[in-house]
Parts: structure tokens; C-alpha cells; sequence
């Protein structure tokens, strides 16, 4: 196949098709490959490259390609948007009037469509109260 089509060509249809398969294989990995795939054949069709220095190429780009990848998921994972899929964040702060009164540490309150059990000081139903924290699936509360 390579004799019939030519290096930079199977270099660009191995591209594609590793390309084509993230998209079946969701994984964030094997886009880079494929990027390296293409990256190898523009650059065979270009130079003349042996099919040894087309491997080595290949393999270069490709660990530079998920090095560089691995380090911007690993930077972009520290950002203020790493509670996205945590709403539940977005309540503290949030101040709102109990449904049930506290009584030794424990009470309800409502916020939106759902009902939370919160935790906090003893206080009277229909008391405003501000979110300042979240333990597992209990917010705690304190007066506002």
C-alpha cells in the first residue's frame, strides 16, 4: 500500500483515521497521534524522508503532541471553572429562609425545586440564613 500510494500519503490516511477514530473512542489521545500522522506526511511530502527518519518524526511529535496536551489539561484543571459539573457550589453564599427549624445542628431548607438538610446553629423556621459551606450532600448554614 505505501508503494502504491506513497509515504506522505499513508502517512496523511493513518491521520485521519486515527483523527476519525476519537471521534468513535472518546479519550483526548488519539487526536494527537493523528495530528503526528499528518504533521509526518506534510513533512514527507515536502522532504525526502527515509521511512526510519518518518518513524522517528512521527514518534517525537507524537510524544511532544500528549506531553504538551497532558500539561494544559493538568493547568486548565486548577481553574475556578474545575466545580462545573458541581452546582451545588453555587449555593454558598447564598442566602435563603428555613423550612424547618434547626434543632440540634439539623434542619431544612429550600432553594429553587429542591429541599436541602443543612446543618448549623439552632435557629427558628422561616429564619434567614447564608450558606458558608458544603459537607457531602448537607450544606451548612449559619444566620444571615
Amino acid at each position: 500500500m505505501v508503494d502504491a500510494l506513497g509515504a506522505a500519503w499513508t502517512w496523511v490516511i493513518a491521520g485521519l483515521v486515527l483523527a476519525g477514530a476519537e471521534i468513535l473512542v472518546p479519550g483526548v489521545f488519539l487526536i494527537w497521534l493523528g495530528l503526528a500522522a499528518l504533521a509526518t506526511g506534510l513533512a514527507t511530502a515536502v522532504f525526502p524522508i527515509p521511512w526510519q527518519g518518518q518513524t522517528l518524526l512521527f514518534a517525537g511529535l507524537a510524544v511532544v503532541l500528549v506531553t504538551a496536551a497532558t500539561r494544559l489539561n493538568r493547568r486548565g484543571a486548577g481553574r475556578a471553572d474545575g466545580d462545573l459539573n458541581r452546582p451545588d457550589r453555587g449555593l454558598i453564599g447564598r442566602e435563603a429562609v428555613l423550612d424547618a427549624p434547626i434543632v440540634q445542628g439539623a434542619g431544612r431548607i429550600r432553594f429553587d425545586d429542591t429541599l436541602w438538610r443543612v446543618e448549623g446553629p439552632d435557629l427558628p423556621a422561616g429564619c434567614r440564613v447564608r450558606v458558608t459551606g458544603i459537607s457531602g450532600t448537607v450544606l451548612r448554614v449559619g444566620a444571615a
